[in-house]
């Protein structure tokens, strides 16, 4: 039995070589980045070395970014700059729906392919409007949203407020965490004014992540102490976690291309796979391939349930998620499913299937194999049971 992991989007395994540049600073370079001998002044700069390493990766300056402990943090704290009406989508992660759950909102439908439309968003825009904020890629279906596009609509209303006097500002942000690995997050390209990544998503240390913000935002910080990140962070810098976020950063980029081509391969391997054992299974997600995540395959089963599937597939050596760790945590059915109108018993029976570097054809093979012997297993056992019921006697 082999062990296939296809579960990259929930966690990826940190890089050798990223294990390699944090290991120093968690033995004999453990010194606080805030002390004033020279030891310390050495570890200061070495931070900075990141800092402005994953500066130049995003095409953005130094002191524009600051460090948090993941992404969650960072999304909050993008929210925290603001105090106004907010537009998020409906298939936002949940940090990012929590964070607007405390503003003035309005929440944008998505399309069945969970893309959102760049005029849906414009007509949600109020004169009050401070900030939008829409991912850069699904954790959970993984459709690419069209983010470009939706830079244009906010310097259009830019420009209007410009004109008319008005002075209330307007940012565009983007969570990019899960699409780093796979897609570029140069900030100028994408034209966006706050920009959040995760560690955690592109083989670095879990509970490092990092907000970008342009020198137009003006930040608040949520954490008060001794001033670090430029007062807006406070605590003691994550030396070792930050070092390790800029070489997962680096390996990602220099990887990028050549892993995206590979992992879209694998994907329509295991869709096509899938496909020719159990021809009823659906889909989700946009049909364009351009407009998907290269390593993520989210699939539904008609007649089945997730989490048992998960149970069968585990002990054939499978590890498969059913949709965002949070809510597959609470094996409940995701916001995203539902915003996307999936019918609650077909999303019940929902799998999400990511890739990555670890994961070969030999997986991918092995892993549709499992997975269509569990639906077909799991089908005619609820078949068996239904035949097995005894209607009721309506004599008395």
């Amino acid at each position: 039995m082999r062990d296939v992991y296809l579960d990259y989007a929930a966690a990826t395994p940190v890089d050798p070589e990223v294990t390699a540049a944090m290991l120093a600073y968690l033995t004999e370079r453990f010194w606080n980045p805030s002390a004033p001998y020279a030891h310390a002044r050495e570890v200061r700069d070495d931070v900075e070395r990141a800092r402005g390493t994953v500066a130049r990766l995003i095409g953005a300056r130094p002191d524009c970014l600051v460090f948090t402990a993941g992404a969650t943090e960072a999304n909050n704290l993008a929210f925290a700059a603001v105090e106004g009406h907010v537009v998020v989508d409906a298939i936002e992660h949940e940090s990012v729906l929590a964070c607007a759950a405390t503003h003035a909102r309005r929440t944008v439908r998505v399309g069945p392919d969970g893309l959102v439309d760049p005029a849906a968003v414009a007509r949600a825009i109020r004169p009050d409007t401070e900030l939008v904020s829409v991912e850069l890629a699904n954790g959970e279906i993984g459709c690419v949203q069209p983010v470009r596009e939706l830079s244009r609509v906010v310097a259009a209303e830019r420009a209007r407020r410009l004109e008319a006097g008005e002075t209330t500002p307007i940012y565009l942000h983007t969570d990019a965490s899960q699409a780093a690995g796979v897609l570029s997050v140069n900030v100028a390209t994408l034209g966006v004014d706050l920009l959040t990544l995760s560690a955690a998503k592109i083989y670095g240390p879990k509970q490092v992540g990092v907000l970008w913000a342009s020198e137009e935002v003006r930040l608040r910080p949520l954490v008060y102490g001794g001033g670090q990140e430029g007062g807006v962070r406070s605590g003691t810098e994550n030396v070792a976690g930050i070092v390790g976020f800029a070489r997962a950063l680096e390996l990602a980029c220099e990887r990028r291309a050549e892993e995206s081509r590979r992992l879209a391969g694998l994907r329509e391997r295991l869709r096509e796979a899938l496909l020719a054992r159990v021809p009823d299974m659906v889909v989700s997600g946009p049909k364009n391939p351009k407009r998907r995540l290269p390593g993520l395959l989210h699939v539904a089963f008609p007649g089945v349930e997730a989490r048992r599937l998960v149970i069968a597939l585990e002990r054939r050596g499978v590890s498969v998620g059913t949709g965002s760790a949070c809510a597959a945590s609470r094996m409940r059915v995701s916001h995203v499913l539902e915003a996307i109108g999936m019918p609650r018993a077909l999303a019940e029976g929902s799998l999400r299937l990511t890739m990555g570097r670890g994961t070969t054809e030999e997986d991918v093979d092995y892993a549709a194999n499992a997975i269509a012997e569990a639906v077909c297993a799991e089908v005619s056992r609820r078949t068996v049971h239904a035949s097995s019921i005894v209607a009721p006697d309506r004599k008395n």
